[in-house]
């Protein structure tokens, strides 16, 4: 009897001290750590769902659009022998990039919307004019009697075509085509437009113009192929983003729209004016202009869900103090209905943010946590001054919690600072506390 007794006082001193309570929080925490994580695939699932409805809408609009061109390829014989000793020949492919070229266009953004999600489309007439020189053949090694000029053909490459409204015509050297879909290679540009075009031997330089109507989403691009090349491009769309292998030489973004111009020299590329077959590809030297929307919900609700161990570690805190302070012990079930109710404003936040603007989404989550958690707080605390604490701790975290997704350049440097603050507060306001003398009643049992 004494011996069970003495099991008993053990067992109970050691649920009544310090050391057991902190090591319980520990293992709520890491708990809780499985709905957080929840959180954060919630919000992938929800933005995966907005891009599938973006990607939807722009296919029967028009995809990212990227203009490759124009550029000339002309057909020749090459000559070989087969094992019989039979000459036979294959069609090679010689491919000119302009000496001038000058892209000119008008953005006209619009916003689609299906369901609760939105997607960015414009339509844009680009007008493009420039100059071809009549190819160097000498310098390639190829017998003027194995080209065929009768061949030659402009190409220009669009990577969308769905998204091309008109016809598209050439001017080319004063003489007007009509551009066809599909090129007899594909060894520079994979997908466009060409028309056959007439390369007289006297002329030195060919000049050409076109304009093409052409529907797109979010993103429109140049590959500047021109051994100069300029573009000039204005929109009323007052949120771009400039990308791409070369940035703007002047630019300007007000309440009106947009205007930037390019000018990009054929050093800055990696290919030259001119080479035969596949040595060279055009990939990876575009520019443009990005069209989105500056406020994505997912990405500050990802930024938010980011920040829930630190709240819960914190909310738990609080509740911890309080049960030093009080004497009364809280029981597990207790911090756990806490922790979750700290996970909801994450729900909450996505929730609400899908059908108003994040800030009003924020501010209705974070008042409604607050407000439910100080509720329970008064009711098994009991007390008021403590209940104030709990609150103003939440209070100072959601608000703080704000202030950094708005400051996202100095958002780590913000965030090691407060928590070096508050770590600092607690050493300061615990320094004197003799934790091996504190043991929790059962009041609450």
């Amino acid at each position: 009897m004494n011996e069970s007794k003495s099991i008993s006082k053990v067992t109970g001193g050691i649920r009544n001290s310090v050391s057991f309570k902190v090591f319980t929080i520990f293992i709520l925490i890491l708990i809780l750590l499985i709905p957080a994580s929840m959180i954060q695939s919630l919000i992938y699932e929800r933005e995966a769902r907005k891009g599938a409805v973006i990607t939807e809408i722009s296919s029967k609009w028009g995809n990212e659009q990227k203009i490759s061109g124009p550029i000339i390829t002309i057909p020749y014989k090459k000559y070989y022998k087969d094992k019989d000793g039979n000459e036979l020949h294959v069609i090679r492919y010689i491919h000119v990039l302009p000496d001038e070229l000058d892209f000119r266009c008008e953005v006209i953004p619009e916003i689609r919307y299906r369901g609760i999600y939105q997607a960015v489309l414009y339509n844009t007439k680009v007008d493009m004019t420039g100059s071809f020189p009549y190819p160097e053949i000498k310098n390639m090694n190829i017998p003027e009697h194995d080209i065929v000029w009768s061949g030659a053909y402009l190409c220009m490459g669009i990577s969308d075509m769905r998204g091309i409204k008109d016809q598209v015509k050439v001017t080319f050297n004063k003489e007007e085509f009509l551009m066809n879909p599909g090129m007899d290679t594909n060894e520079v540009i994979n997908a466009g437009i060409s028309s056959k075009v007439n390369l007289i031997e006297d002329k030195k330089i060919f000049p050409f113009k076109m304009s093409i109507n052409l529907n797109g989403s979010y993103r429109l691009s140049f590959v500047p192929v021109g051994k100069t090349t300029t573009a000039s491009m204005t929109s009323t769309w007052e949120n771009p983003s400039f990308d791409g292998d070369f940035l703007p030489v002047s630019r300007s973004i007000g309440k009106d729209g947009f205007e930037a111009t390019w000018k990009i020299l054929h050093l800055n590329r990696s290919y030259p004016q001119q080479w035969t077959g596949e040595k060279y590809k055009l990939d990876g030297s575009d520019f443009g202009v990005k069209l989105f929307i500056p406020v994505d919900i997912y990405q500050k609700s990802t930024r938010t869900a980011k920040y829930a161990l630190m709240f819960i570690v914190f909310a738990f805190i609080a509740f911890f103090f309080s049960e030093v302070m009080t004497k009364v012990r809280l029981h597990p079930i207790q911090y756990l209905l806490v922790g979750f109710s700290i996970t909801i404003f994450y729900i909450l936040i996505i929730s609400i943010s899908e059908h108003v603007n994040f800030e009003m989404a924020y501010l209705i989550s974070g008042i409604s946590v607050i407000v439910l958690i100080s509720g329970y707080s008064k009711s098994v605390l009991k007390d008021s001054r403590l209940t104030a604490m709990v609150s103003g701790v939440l209070f100072i975290l959601y608000t703080y919690l704000y202030i950094l997704l708005q400051q996202e350049d100095y958002a780590l440097l913000m965030g090691s600072i407060g928590l070096f603050i508050v770590l600092s507060t607690v050493m300061y306001l615990t320094r004197k506390i003799d934790w091996y003398a504190i043991k929790f009643d059962n009041k609450s049992d």
